[in-house]
Order: C-alpha cells, then sequence, then structure tokens
C-alpha cells in the first residue's frame, strides 16, 4: 500500500524525468515508448524503457497503457535493485533495469495526452491537451472531471514560468468557452452541424 503523494502538479517537479511519449510496445510488466518531447529532465534517447506494476510494486498496471496511446509521464531513474527485485525465471517481470525509469502509482504520475491536429490548423495549439490528475484533485482519481489543460500550459509550468493558481485555472474553465472552442474547430475543418 502506497501513500497518496499528490496531484501531477505537486510530484511533477520533484521527479527526475518527464516527458510526453506514445506506448510502442510491451514486454512482461514494462512498456517502451518513444519520446516525443522532454519536458523535464534531461533525455538523450528516442525510446525508453519504463517499468510497470509487479509484485507489491506500488506502480500502475500495464494494461492501463495500451499500444499507440501517448501520456506525459512523470518518471523516477532506477538507480539500483532491491533484493529479490529480479528472478531469473521471469526476466520481463521484475523490478526493473539500472537507468530505465519507473512509473510510479501514488500520485498523479501521468496524464492523458491527446493531439489536436484541428485545433493546430486554426493556430490554437500545436501541441494538444492533457487531461488527468492535473492539480487539486481528489486523491487516487485518474480522471476527475477537468477541462483539458493545453501541453504549453503544463511545460510552461514545470519550467517555472506559470503560477501554480494559472494551472489551476485552465483545469477549470468554464464549460460553456470551452464548447464555443469546440464549435469553432468544428464549423472551421466544415464539420455538418449537430444542433437542431
Amino acid at each position: 500500500m502506497c501513500l497518496w503523494e499528490g496531484s501531477f502538479a505537486d510530484v511533477a517537479p520533484e521527479v527526475d524525468l518527464v516527458i510526453l511519449a506514445q506506448v510502442e510496445s510491451h514486454k512482461g510488466n514494462s512498456i517502451d515508448v518513444q519520446v516525443k518531447q522532454t519536458l523535464l529532465g534531461k533525455n538523450y534517447l528516442d525510446t525508453q524503457r519504463i517499468w510497470l506494476q509487479a509484485k507489491d510494486y506500488c506502480r500502475p498496471p500495464v494494461d492501463d497503457f495500451p499500444d499507440g496511446s501517448s501520456w506525459v509521464l512523470a518518471l523516477r531513474k532506477i538507480r539500483e535493485i532491491p533484493d529479490g527485485g529480479f528472478d531469473s525465471g521471469t526476466p520481463n517481470v521484475s523490478y526493473g533495469r539500472v537507468d530505465d525509469y519507473a512509473l510510479s502509482n501514488c500520485g498523479g504520475y501521468w496524464l492523458s495526452f491527446t493531439g489536436d491536429e484541428d485545433a493546430s490548423r486554426v493556430g490554437m495549439s500545436e501541441n494538444g491537451v492533457v487531461t488527468g490528475n492535473l492539480i487539486n484533485a481528489p486523491r487516487w482519481a485518474r480522471e476527475p472531471d477537468m477541462t483539458p489543460v493545453f501541453l504549453e500550459v503544463v511545460s510552461s509550468y514545470l519550467k517555472g514560468s506559470t503560477s501554480r493558481a494559472a494551472l489551476l485555472e485552465a483545469s477549470q474553465r468554464n464549460p460553456e468557452v470551452r464548447d464555443l472552442m469546440l464549435d469553432t474547430t468544428a464549423f472551421l475543418r466544415g464539420d455538418p452541424e449537430t444542433d437542431p
């Protein structure tokens, strides 16, 4: 059992690496991800292996991260393997390897990412939006009711250019404004009207 460490806004500034990544494959209790963007920390690889739940490690299940899905991940580097962390009988199910990364389940360590190519075409965002336990969300809530937040806002927060208050405000925008933005995007791309 692990203790809740806080929402993404609380835990992400304290980890070794925050990346925008797309899941490429699964192997045992790990996923290999293609790194699309490094938001915090130093990363020199195009692909990272991330270790998830096995035994009683406080990590999310590997099935929560399907191939092709995209995420903002707040990761801790594996610096040493604890006793019993590797079993030669199940080498693909283990604590992980030194210098790979682990994803904790004890806070808002991941956000779902949705690329928004239509929004990009009309100049609203080049990077898409994130949802999840971003800020001040209930404990253990993985998909709280929130307004999607542009990735640029999250990136700016991690760099110290956007305040916590501004991040909170971005996640709580008036849903009528969001609906108007979506309707405008749909109109610009030529979608047929859905209103009677």
